[in-house]
């Protein structure tokens, strides 16, 4: 008995002490010289830019398919300036990473996720996706992280936050754990689930390329702080197995990445549709690129880039991390003369360019060395290491599977639109527009080709806003409120998910409506709690008060 009682207190004594080095164990400092910091820092700044240029024209162009070997990317002297001046809004980017940038830089490290949201919320250039509708809650008072949650935001597991960590991976380098903490106050403000896991994913990349010249390594290690349960990480992981699987071959790799996670659950520009661009598929175009790529600049921004779908931004995020591995100054001139010609100037709706982003950065990273138990000295930095945590599992569209995209290529007629549907959940697909300039033919037919939200875009500075009554089975559910502003505007007139399992009546009723703007509905999406036990989807559609337009 006095034996066992011996082994039962070591037993637990061991238990103890392995919780406590998951926790607390230090993991061997690293020191470089300040010079190298910044040259890193540099390199990651630059590495983004010149990535977004790279993969521009190939943006959103193959979808669901990959860009032939025999077409070549663009590259000349002046590449840069010329996208600088075609296309700012490509650059979003660096912009959105600037505005927190500057957020943390004005309030300081600690401020809070409040601060961050409003500063990120009423920053007057274009946004789209999770981006925009975060923005659009917070102005309406949803503050994050509720924002970002995926009852509140059809399009949390977008790709947004994915493409706007990189600043945080800057200032924080070789600290995963305290990029984490930072990914967890700007990350929930747009995203959540696989949305916000992709943002972390990225800040962890940037982070462990300060002190690992191994792409392999570096994914290893971006990987750790994500749960093994979410749907994120296996997708990302089974990237790697493919890897080795088909060592040389991506296009192999790409192949059973589509065949067994292309599927888009909650973005309703891409449920049902070849246009994906859902923050796991993305991000694994990112790891597939980095190891395929093996440590090349050029080679791995190319299969970035075609490999499709979001091209600009995931060959962004490849060459930033590649730009911190290698240091500004390792950058081969062919692609880094182009950037110098930007370099001095501001990027839109920011007071910040890339050679003020190399300081700020280099300024935040000193001061998060320090608050970490690193030091600096006036030639270098030790940066100490934590074991790594994992971060709580979240996971989006529980219970809430897509099993119809109905299309409807309709106006809404007499300040009212209703329709039934079968299932736990619908997202109706459209958005305002107006009249005052072009004419109600020509945007049903231009909208039946490209999609409503075009119009809606133009409007800069138009102060109108709608406001609809939703009401399901008879009960007012909520007031949606749709603003023409661009920078305000909502992304989908109407949405909810986790009804009661069965047929439900939706309607909507125009409260303030103006002769000048039209309600266009493209699709409504129905989700249900499993898929369907067919392929074959019947909308038990009784009536419909508005009539659509036909033959267009």
């Amino acid at each position: 008995m006095k034996n066992r009682a011996i082994i039962a207190v070591l037993l637990v004594l061991s238990l103890t002490a392995c919780h406590s080095n998951k926790e607390t164990s230090q993991a061997t400092p690293i020191t470089m010289t300040k010079a190298v910091l910044m040259d890193k820092i540099k390199g990651g700044w630059a590495g983004q830019t010149i990535g977004v240029v790279y993969g521009a024209p190939a943006e959103f162009k193959f979808q669901g398919t990959t860009m032939q070997a025999y077409q070549p990317i663009p590259w000349n002297e002046h590449y840069v300036k010329y996208w600088w001046d075609k296309k700012p809004g490509l650059f979003d980017d660096i912009y959105n990473d600037l505005t927190f940038v500057e957020t943390f830089e004005q309030a300081g490290l600690d401020c809070s996720m409040d601060t961050l949201a409003h500063r990120f919320a009423y920053a007057e250039y274009h946004l789209a996706h999770a981006n925009q509708a975060g923005r659009y809650n917070i102005r309406q008072g949803i503050m994050p992280p509720a924002s970002g949650n995926w009852k509140n935001n059809p399009h949390a597991d977008d790709l947004d936050f994915q493409i706007e960590a990189d600043f945080i991976g800057l200032m924080s380098p070789g600290m995963v754990n305290a990029a984490m903490d930072v990914a967890n106050r700007v990350g929930h403000i747009m995203n959540s689930g696989d949305g916000f896991y992709g943002g972390a994913f990225v800040a962890g990349l940037y982070a462990q390329a300060f002190v690992s010249n191994d792409v392999n390594e570096i994914l290893d290690v971006a990987l750790q702080p994500i749960p093994k349960e979410s749907s994120f990480y296996q997708c990302v992981n089974d990237v790697r197995k493919w890897h080795k699987q088909y060592p040389n071959d991506w296009e192999q790799c790409w192949f059973e990445l589509h065949k067994k996670w292309n599927v888009d659950k909650g973005c309703p520009k891409g449920v049902f549709l070849s246009f994906n661009i859902d923050a796991k598929m993305n991000s694994a175009y990112v790891a597939m690129a980095l190891l395929y790529g093996q440590g090349d600049f050029g080679k791995s921004m190319d299969i970035a880039t075609r490999s499709g779908q979001d091209s600009d931004c995931n060959a962004s995020t490849v060459a930033g991390v590649l730009g911190v591995m290698l240091g500004y100054n390792a950058i081969d001139a062919y692609w880094l003369e182009p950037l110098k010609e930007i370099e001095p100037l501001c990027f839109q709706g920011t007071d910040v360019s890339l050679a003020k982003a190399y300081d700020l950065s280099y300024k935040h990273a000193l001061e998060m060395i320090t608050r970490n138990g690193g030091t600096v000295t006036d030639n270098d930095v030790t940066i100490n290491r934590t074991a790594i945590n994992v971060l709580p599992l979240e996971q989006n569209f529980e219970k809430t599977t897509p099993i119809c995209r109905e299309r409807k290529d309709c106006f809404m007629e007499n300040n009212e639109y209703a329709f039934d549907f079968r299932g736990n959940g619908f997202v109706i697909y459209g958005n305002l527009v107006t009249t005052q300039s072009i004419t109600k033919d020509y945007i049903h037919r231009v909208a039946i080709r490209f999609g409503s939200e075009a119009f809606a875009l133009a409007e800069l500075n138009d102060n109108y806003v709608a406001q609809f009554e939703v009401w399901i089975d008879g009960k007012l559910d909520h007031i949606s409120t749709m603003p023409m502003k661009n920078t305000s505007r909502k992304l989908e007139p109407a949405w909810r998910y986790q009804l009661p399992e069965g047929n439900h009546h939706v309607v909507l009723k125009w409260l303030n409506p103006n002769d000048k703007y039209l309600l266009r509905i493209n699709d409504i999406m129905y989700y249900s709690e499993k898929p369907l036990p067919s392929p074959h989807y019947t909308n038990p559609v009784v009536s419909h008060s508005v009539a659509t337009i036909d033959g267009v």
